[in-house]
């Protein structure tokens, strides 16, 4: 299909589609057209599966701080923050200037940086259960680092992971985030400690590792007790597996992660997003012992790759973490309560049924009466997909599936306006519902 075919279709649905769509066809005319092109480059004109979202992504020109701006000129308060990775936003001062004075040193070298040793002390630090640390350059790579040593360790290959959990897109945890279990994934239930142990204890003898998230983000930030985690590494333990804790998107949840939080332990913590100050990053944290399985003196796996611990993240991922003090933390997880609250008012007075998952600086918002536990199988698409698309209408970037992320740059007077923004977003959801 050629761009001029897409743009004539584009015209098509700009008469047929509702208001809220409507308006955001007018005031996007730019990307609609950037997009067309994109389509005949690269599958649905995009590179990630969050990055589409209907009639058309947006495409943006750059960020400052909160905001974000697209090439059409809309300003856009940024509540998502590239799903956690941007904890102190689009163009945070000290990781810009920190940037900038070890650029002109060069990108990347095969060899160690003092960044590199600066950031892995603090992360080891900061996490109990950590006593070393392994650079990778995604979270899907740390998943498939965890899973490498799980299995080197243990000398099983199968994996058992929460339905509709996400630990990236290797093969292994696509199937389970997909809920299709396969040759080497087993799947239970979030939250339910007796569900694990029944497959570990039918399965046990093959299940190298159990991978599970800090909060369960791609399934709507459910969020599991402390005695859920303690359960399961006893069960997984008795098992002789390995316990996975993913903190990719919950290490900016407390100084030490969503576990230290909750004061349970890991064996192997996956970690990314703002570790990498903004850069692509991901880690495997764990004790020394099972570390040693890649030691390249006596070595059992083998683990490479050429932007691993690169200067430029490094440099990045040292500062992002250094600033996410406590303070910080709490601010944001005020704000977030002060969002909930907001949007929830607003919701009421409106009729519309509305439930949010909060915890910290992460929602996740569903317009049913109560929590969704599958994003498959939603029972509010078409108020979520009008949502989306009307916050973007009255100048506020979020989730397509309704998630919501805080930065540290964002003030109260932030926070008011966007929540203005949404209410009214939700005026025009309710409009057309």
């Amino acid at each position: 299909m050629t761009s001029l075919q897409q743009l004539a279709e584009a015209s098509v649905r700009n008469a047929e589609s509702s208001p809220i769509e409507s308006t955001y066809l007018a005031k996007t005319t730019r990307s609609a057209s950037l997009h067309a092109k994109a389509v005949e480059y690269q599958p649905s004109g995009v590179s990630r599966l969050v990055g589409y979202w209907e009639p058309y992504p947006l495409t943006f020109a750059r960020g400052e701080g909160c905001y974000v701006f697209d090439v059409d000129g809309n300003r856009y308060t940024d509540m998502l923050c590239n799903y956690t990775s941007l904890v102190h936003g689009l163009t945070y001062p000290p990781i810009q200037e920190a940037i900038e004075r070890s650029i002109g040193n060069g990108t990347a070298w095969c060899g160690n940086n003092v960044a590199q040793y600066a950031l892995a002390e603090q992360l080891v630090n900061r996490i109990a259960s950590v006593d070393q640390v392994r650079f990778t350059n995604s979270g899907t790579e740390a998943g498939n680092l965890a899973l490498l040593i799980a299995r080197a360790v243990t000398g099983r290959y199968k994996v058992l992971m929460a339905r509709h959990g996400y630990h990236g897109s290797l093969l292994e945890f696509a199937s389970g985030s997909m809920d299709q279990p396969g040759p080497a994934t087993l799947l239970a239930r979030y939250g339910d400690a007796d569900s694990f142990k029944a497959v570990l204890e039918e399965h046990g003898q093959d299940i190298a590792a159990v991978f599970v998230e800090g909060v369960m983000g791609a399934g709507g930030m459910q969020q599991a007790p402390a005695e859920f985690f303690i359960e399961l590494k006893q069960a997984a333990s008795k098992a002789g597996a390995l316990l996975v804790i993913d903190e990719v998107i919950t290490f900016r949840l407390g100084l030490g992660g969503q576990q230290g939080n909750l004061g349970v332990t890991a064996d192997l913590t996956m970690l990314g997003k703002l570790i990498g100050g903004g850069f692509a990053v991901g880690a495997v944290g764990a004790s020394r012992e099972l570390m040693s399985v890649m030691d390249s003196r006596s070595l059992k796996i083998m683990h490479s790759g050429t932007f691993n611990a690169n200067p430029m993240t490094m440099t990045a991922g040292d500062v992002s973490v250094r600033e996410l003090t406590q303070v910080r933390i709490d601010t944001m997880s005020e704000q977030g309560l002060r969002v909930a609250a907001g949007l929830k008012t607003s919701a009421e007075k409106l009729g519309l049924p509305l439930t949010i998952n909060q915890c910290g600086s992460l929602l996740n918002l569903f317009f049913s009466d109560d929590a969704q536990d599958n994003m498959f199988s939603r029972t509010d698409n078409e108020a979520v997909t009008l949502f989306h698309l009307a916050c973007f209408n009255r100048g506020v970037s979020l989730a397509a599936r309704g998630m919501i992320v805080l930065s540290t740059v964002m003030t109260s007077e932030v926070i008011d306006d966007a929540v203005s923004r949404m209410a009214a977003a939700m005026e025009d959801v309710a409009a057309e519902i």
